[in-house]
């Protein structure tokens, strides 16, 4: 096994780095948030130490915070966790690990890691990197969402600051930069309308639920007709 010349290590180690600490400190919102939507301080640590996903969590607090069964945040949340189950098809084989390592694994692929280790030509390179970052975000994450918990908590109604409103704004702030292909931007869109739609018409949750799940069909079926496996 080959291992990676000390500046070429230094260099990923940089970049794992850079990305996790912009993504983990971006914990402070979801943690302020959660509060605001009416969970509690240990509510909220266990979402994100146990879930650990930026746009699940995000979208679970939405649907909370405008009255939504807690069938449809988990929902929700389970339809957009989709994506890091192939995420980890691909990550298994680069980092091939067992036992609790793979559990470990599990748990921190998430869209910066794998970004991250796909990003790098080596495989030694990969593996470093995916596991820096994911370690990186995991904690600057938690430590960040406690911060922002407590901060929500020591102010009291974050309604009365329309920060309730937010979470949406913050799941925007997620999903926009994966709207580049027109593909993905005609299915957002789609989603949108649907959403806007039955939001009238349905309980809170429902329509997120819906959206959710018509833009994962429509997303599995372009790259299975490609010859791509979904």
């Amino acid at each position: 096994m080959n291992e990676l010349h000390p500046r070429r290590r230094s260099q990923v180690v940089r970049q794992s780095l850079s990305v996790g600490l912009a993504t983990g400190a971006y914990g402070v919102s979801f943690g302020a948030l959660a509060v605001a939507s009416g969970l509690s301080l240990w509510q909220t640590m266990a979402l994100s130490t146990l879930l650990f996903s930026g746009g699940s969590q995000f979208a679970i607090v939405g649907i909370v915070a405008a009255g939504g069964s807690g069938v449809a945040a988990v929902a929700t949340s389970s339809m957009l966790g989709l994506r890091n189950s192939l995420y980890a098809l691909q990550v298994s084989r680069m980092l091939d690990v067992r036992g609790l390592r793979r559990v470990a694994a599990a748990q921190l692929t998430i869209d910066e890691s794998t970004a991250v280790a796909v990003g790098q030509p080596e495989r030694q390179a990969s593996r470093l990197g995916f596991w820096v970052t994911g370690v990186t975000i995991f904690v600057l994450w938690n430590l960040a969402t406690l911060a922002g918990a407590l901060v929500g908590d020591a102010l009291g109604d974050l309604r009365a600051y329309g920060l309730d409103a937010a979470a949406s704004a913050a799941f925007l702030a997620l999903l926009w930069p994966r709207l580049r292909s027109r593909e993905a931007q005609a299915v957002g869109v789609a989603a949108a309308v649907i959403a806007l739609l039955l939001a009238p018409h349905s309980p809170a949750g429902v329509p997120v639920l819906v959206a959710a799940i018509t833009a994962v069909v429509a997303g599995v079926r372009p790259r299975r007709e490609r010859g791509v496996p979904a």
